[in-house]
């Protein structure tokens, strides 16, 4: 299998009136062909910032992206339209996302246009073939945005960014404004998509339950940097560091009968700016001793294909 993304030491900081906030902070990791890396954490733990950072949207403080081999961390303008291509988002939400002048023919076309691909009749085809393929009837070709539900609306999104034929797509919390029910609709669109396309994805999002099936490996960032990586079945069945303990516990169980232990996560949030050198989840975690609290922990190969950032991590679990 092919490495289809590698990112070395990643780092984006943003400058506020309080100093750098470290948005991204030394993230590492690579992804396959075909698989789907899930990166998840709280609200502003940098997964979105990561995703936009990994396609060129926004440009890295430090670090190098690698694509199918290349580096395309300092390429030009023109070669950086070219990987638009090859590189696709799905946004979070599917409303702000689409201009609501365009109706949804447009809407899909959009891509195709800005690349100057296919004649006028081509591109209409494409559309339809696109529609077809994302589960939209064609009686909505020109219906616009707000006459739509947000189901319908989320395919408009896949849609287009499946429109240039991309290898690769982040995923930016695609589902997390819709019911549940369409939800999993979402999801099983996707990976439909990926197994008949061939896709590789970034699925970002807050819900571990979410990524369950779909991934392949499982991020968990806090506070821009990542604590913990495993293979997706690994993860769930056995977590290392005591905030991706927290993240699952409080995933819901609909089995009232099943006793399940619930950890708490207390206490205040690090400010991603200027942190200090320390564990950024000591002031949240029960077992933060002085080292965790002095010094930033290691990313280290704890399990096979299991890593984790933690002073402590072998002797929470007894390894």
């Amino acid at each position: 299998m092919n490495e289809i993304l590698r990112v070395e030491h990643l780092k984006k900081y943003f400058k506020t009136p309080s100093g750098m906030l470290h948005a991204v902070d030394d993230v590492n990791f690579s992804i396959y062909e075909g698989d789907t890396l899930g990166v998840v954490g709280e609200s502003g733990c940098g997964k979105s910032t990561l995703g936009r950072v990994v396609l060129k949207l926004i440009e890295p403080t430090a670090g190098r992206i690698f694509f199918k081999g290349r580096d395309i961390t300092d390429i030009k303008e023109s070669e950086n339209r070219e990987l638009r291509k090859q590189m696709q988002i799905i946004f979070q939400d599917p409303y702000a996302s689409l201009n609501p002048r365009l109706c949804v023919s447009e809407l899909i076309a959009d891509p195709l246009k800005t690349f100057h691909l296919l004649d006028s009749k081509g591109r209409q085809n494409k559309v339809y073939e696109l529609m077809d393929m994302v589960g939209l009837a064609k009686r909505f070709a020109f219906s616009y945005p707000h006459e739509l539900d947000g189901g319908r609306r989320q395919r408009i999104g896949v849609a287009r960014a499946l429109a240039l034929d991309p290898e690769f797509i982040v995923c930016d919390e695609p589902v997390s404004a819709l019911d549940v029910s369409i939800q999993a609709q979402i999801l099983n669109l996707l990976q439909d998509l990926q197994i008949q396309r061939g896709l590789t994805f970034i699925f970002i999002t807050h819900d571990l339950s979410v990524v369950k099936h779909i991934s392949t490996d499982i991020l968990v960032m806090y506070i821009g940097v990542m604590v913990e990586k495993a293979k997706a079945k690994d993860l769930f069945t056995r977590q290392l560091h005591p905030y991706t303990k927290g993240l699952l516990s409080a995933i819901p169980v609909p089995n009232i009968d099943r006793e399940r232990r619930r950890v708490e996560l207390q206490g205040e949030l690090t400010s991603p700016i200027e942190p200090k050198a320390e564990c950024r989840f000591s002031a949240r975690c029960q077992y933060a001793t002085d080292v965790c609290r002095n010094e930033f922990p290691n990313y280290e190969e704890i399990l096979p294909d299991h890593f984790v950032s933690c002073h402590n991590a072998r002797q929470i679990n007894n390894l």
